[in-house]
């Protein structure tokens, strides 16, 4: 039996405690379409001095992205507030679980001022799932938008939220910050959500999408599927319809990769067509943008990806 401890800080606690009984499964060999340069380069070295320097956690660090090396090198991290514990226990997610620590009040000025240092025009903003906090964290989400707004005002801010599940008026209060784009990702289709997303209820994930559009009808809104698995192409597609139902403007799709033997299997890769015929039904079916590729992740090119939507929504109003 293997127990996952966390090697970049040395800490020898278990970093997802609840998967230690769980029978291991063998890590499937990655296609050749799956793959990626090691992180490096001088760019890579500065995104990090910055963030270490300022004490903040990046998702692309904690849940082990495979686009780190790339988008360090550009200076895009994305900034993973409220701490790097989660009180949830997703099956396919690589974040610490356990008891968080209280939040830092000092945060928000501190990711302001790494925005501000690293000259981001668009910088994604995300969080650990806060269920300890009476609010979910959303005051501190808004105070993070108001903080990076007065020293970057010029720059676009995504924020990629938990579900704020039970936790009353909380996405009013992240909307009145407010941010540029509001996402927040379905992960899988609801008959895989009980095994893979234990802790969230899969309504309640599209009722928070639908309500940002009831609070600000101009918000764009996103969300994120992740692919391999065992949903069908028909799943994807009801996600879809499901999405667009809450007027979500922005899908992106991506193949789900298992961190360790003990987080969920890959059912199956798949291909590069596939997830091009994906983003074409997605397109179809009424999305301002969809990007689906293998190595898609919800802040992959986030910035690149923000101008395409705005030009979208002008666009189709013409």
């Amino acid at each position: 039996m293997s127990t996952i401890f966390d090697q970049a800080t040395k800490d020898r606690r278990p970093r997802h405690p609840e998967k230690a009984h769980r029978p291991e499964t063998p890590l499937a060999r990655k296609p050749e379409w799956i793959r990626v340069k090691a992180p490096g380069g001088r760019g890579y070295a500065k995104t990090r001095d910055i963030v270490r320097e300022h004490r903040l956690n990046t998702v692309c660090e904690e849940a082990g992205c495979p686009n780190i090396g790339e988008c360090w090198e550009r200076a895009h991290a994305t900034m993973m507030i409220m701490g790097e514990t989660c009180t949830r226990a997703c099956a396919f997610c690589n974040v610490r679980t356990g008891l968080p620590a209280p939040l830092d009040s000092d945060e928000p000025e501190n990711v302001a001022r790494a925005v501000e240092k690293l000259g981001l025009k668009h910088v994604v903003i995300t969080s650990v799932d806060r269920d300890d906090l009476d609010d979910g964290g959303a005051a501190h989400f808004a105070a993070t938008v108001r903080a990076v707004r007065k020293r970057s005002p010029a720059t676009t801010i995504e924020l990629l939220t938990p579900d704020f599940l039970r936790k009353e008026l909380a996405i009013e209060t992240v909307m009145r910050a407010p941010p540029d784009v509001l996402n927040h990702n379905l992960e899988t289709v609801p008959r895989l959500y009980l095994s893979v997303r234990p802790g969230a209820r899969y309504y309640a994930s599209l009722r928070l999408l639908e309500r940002v559009k009831e609070i600000d009808r101009g918000a764009f809104t996103k969300s994120g599927l992740m692919v391999g698995l065992g949903e069908s192409r028909e799943e994807v597609m009801q996600v879809m319809d499901d999405l667009r139902a809450a007027k979500v403007d922005f899908l992106t799709i991506g193949q789900y990769l298992q961190p360790s033997r003990k987080h969920a299997p890959v059912a199956r890769f798949w291909s590069p067509d596939e997830f091009a015929a994906l983003a074409a039904i997605a397109r179809a079916k009424g999305f301002l943008m969809a990007s689906a590729s293998p190595l898609t992740r919800s802040s992959y090119h986030a910035g690149e990806d923000f101008v395409q939507l705005r030009a979208a929504r002008e666009s189709s109003r013409r």
